[in-house]
């Protein structure tokens, strides 16, 4: 997922650069208002999204290990000279996760919940860019490149639909469906425990894997635009 989001980000970062002096009538509503640069509409968008990868670096991922409640009642009765809550931190530690003492029968999954927040803040600022391109092309802004043994329309030959950002567009909508509804549910669990962020995350691979989707579709957009127009 993550080199895949760099690559996005760099991607951008070069259209911005190549770009940078390339003026273009900038719109509000809709309706022409004043000018601007492609570089300088690129770079927000790579600002945009390198702000959001950063903040995946922040969030710590944890671990436990506790007993059926959260607790090491069983520990101490099987082996009361141990010191449970120094045994257990140091073995959740040397597997690369940080301790989290404050559990229940599962971990709360709120460290969870932070990161899908992200992906789908990151895959709606990504929305915006896809949506962006496809009206920069539809206006004349961008052109796309034809791709030898591709069809630009399945009926009429003369022009080129934007398909790979209406697929990422698509995508990112069905992805976020499943993160916000699973970053909405897993720090949510009755007393002690209930099965319920159990049903709901078997459906993780079906949010992260339709954003792979739609960021590699992304990637292949970018690589067929060129600037076009004033």
């Amino acid at each position: 997922m993550f080199p895949a989001m760099v690559d996005i980000c760099k991607a951008i970062c070069s259209l911005a650069t190549q770009n940078a002096h390339h003026a273009m009538l900038a719109r509000t509503h809709g309706q022409p208002a004043s000018p601007t640069t492609v570089g300088k509409e690129m770079a927000n968008f790579a600002a945009r999204l390198s702000d959001i990868g950063k903040s995946f670096s922040e969030v710590k991922i944890l671990g436990k290990f506790a007993g059926a409640v959260g607790n090491y009642n069983a520990h101490v009765v099987a082996y009361p000279e141990v010191d449970w809550p120094k045994v257990a931190e140091e073995f959740v530690i040397s597997l690369g996760l940080q301790f989290n003492p404050y559990v229940t029968q599962i971990e709360p999954h709120d460290y969870i919940s932070k990161l899908f927040n992200l992906f789908t803040q990151f895959n709606n600022v990504l929305t915006d860019f896809d949506r962006d391109m496809w009206s920069y092309i539809s206006l004349g802004y961008f052109k796309q490149i034809a791709k030898a043994g591709e069809v630009g329309s399945s009926t009429m030959p003369h022009k080129i639909n934007p398909i790979d950002f209406e697929n990422s567009d698509g995508n990112l909508s069905v992805a976020n469906a499943f993160l916000s509804s699973l970053s909405m549910k897993l720090p949510i669990s009755r007393l002690q425990r209930d099965l319920t962020d159990s049903t709901v995350l078997r459906n993780l691979g079906s949010g992260l894997g339709h954003s792979l989707l739609a960021y590699k579709a992304t990637m292949r957009g970018i690589s067929k635009v060129q600037v076009g127009g004033p």
